[in-house]
């Protein structure tokens, strides 16, 4: 009995065990450690997220500039602004009270949002901050993350 025997060659396989794994992950560490140095120095980060609102867009990019030129000014480490879906509030109103009930009149609101996060603050960009002086109309409020 004639028999066909094909040899097959054997191809090296790469060897995955603990010590490969352990060393993938080191590595990872390592990249996310030089990352963070990079942006805020610690492991540990205080961020300091501050949510500005305002119904006219000009009077916020104004106080958002001031509070971001307040923060540079102490060397302070500052992510943003980043602009937040406008929130719209339509209210529907009836023209006449009476008879001509199809006559209606629409009117909205429009909040504007911006984020603002600052990484690491200093003591002294805390104070600068709650010194700082805004506009009437400009709501603010601030997290410790």
């Amino acid at each position: 009995m004639p028999t066909t025997e094909k040899k097959l060659k054997k191809t090296p396989t790469k060897k995955v065990g603990i010590k490969a794994t352990k060393e993938k992950i080191s590595s990872k560490k390592d990249k996310v450690e030089k990352a963070s140095t990079r942006l805020g120095g610690e492991k540990d980060k205080v961020i300091l997220r501050i949510r500005v609102r305002a119904y006219e867009s000009k009077i916020i990019d104004s106080s958002v500039k001031q509070i971001m030129d307040t923060a540079t000014r102490y060397d302070a480490i500052i992510v943003g602004p980043v602009p937040l879906p406008t929130e719209i509030k339509k209210y529907t109103v009836n023209r006449s009270a009476f008879i001509y009930k199809n006559a209606r009149e629409q009117f909205e609101i429009r909040v504007h949002k911006r984020l603002i996060d600052i990484v690491n603050p200093s003591p002294k960009t805390i104070e600068a901050l709650t010194n700082l002086s805004l506009p009437s109309g400009v709501d603010i409020d601030v997290k410790m993350l």
